[in-house]
């Protein structure tokens, strides 16, 4: 795709990113929550968000470029918002149920996953973004590789607390552990450093092995499941090792990649540390 090209179409490949994780959330959520059964009447809020807000947005999108007409930047900005309550209100729920009372690193590590939520507000901090600050400035291209950055370290804190629970019984669950601190450490570079072409090169490499742990360890987590002690495939997965919990990976690294990818072209031959960073 040329540079021009690029330009024009990068604002709707992060409202595509958005809504097609609001609507995906709304299923992984589902199978979170059938863990208790829905015990809480609140545990639906976040489903009939995820239900609602894609379908909101894609109209919006669909009728008028992002932030190019008054309606589709109040929905935006309206919809993010919302998106921000709900993960930090979620994150809220999700430690109270044992973590606050104890205060302790094993109830942190058994409570419900309290770092999940989080994503809802990752997604509105988005939404936020592309209709804040201009596409056309580099300071975009260091947000969405910073919203990506927190993503990684949320996704660590998971697989290390989700891994925990067992002990590390195998040596290969340290495997995305590992990696998400790798991809945390080359991007902290990537927003910070005077970085390069070539060094941003290496991060979009860096990426790609991000999607293959995430692949694997879906595969693995799916076989996991199928091979679970109950005849029915559905109390497996929702009651074993989470399946759809390492496509964490693939989806923050196609993140960072936009990201990426629009600061290297932005960035042409010369470097940027003369900018200013967000």
């Amino acid at each position: 795709m040329s540079a021009n090209r690029w330009s024009a179409y990068r604002w709707i490949f992060i409202e595509i990113f958005v809504i097609a994780n609001l609507a995906f959330l709304a299923f992984d959520v589902y199978l979170a929550h059938s863990v208790n059964q829905f015990r809480a009447p609140t545990e639906w809020i976040p489903i009939c968000f995820s239900v609602a807000a894609p379908i909101l947005l894609a109209v919006v999108d669909f009728r008028a470029p992002v932030g190019r007409r008054p309606a589709n930047r109040v929905v935006g900005l309206a919809v993010g918002g919302s998106s921000i309550l709900v993960g930090i209100a979620g994150t809220l729920f999700h430690l109270q149920s044992q973590f606050f009372a104890h205060l302790t690193l094993r109830t942190l590590v058994y409570t419900a996953p309290f770092a999940a939520p989080l994503a809802y507000a990752g997604l509105g901090f988005l939404l936020l973004l592309n209709r804040m600050v201009s596409d056309e400035s580099k300071e975009w291209s260091r947000w969405v590789i910073l919203l990506g950055l927190g993503g990684y370290v949320g996704n660590f804190v998971l697989a290390l607390c989700d891994h925990a629970q067992n002990g590390f019984f195998h040596s290969i669950e340290w495997i995305p552990v590992i990696s998400a601190a790798y991809a945390v450490g080359f991007l902290i570079v990537a927003l910070t450093a005077n970085a390069t072409r070539a060094f941003l090169n290496i991060c979009l490499g860096v990426l790609a092995l991000q999607v293959l742990v995430g692949l694997i360890g879906f595969c693995l987590h799916t076989l996991s499941s199928l091979q679970g002690p109950s005849a029915s495939l559905f109390q497996n997965a929702i009651h074993g090792a989470p399946i759809f919990a390492p496509l964490l990976f693939p989806n923050l690294a196609i993140l960072c990649g936009l990201g990426i990818l629009d600061l290297r072209t932005k960035l042409g031959v010369t470097q940027f540390s003369t900018d200013p960073a967000p």
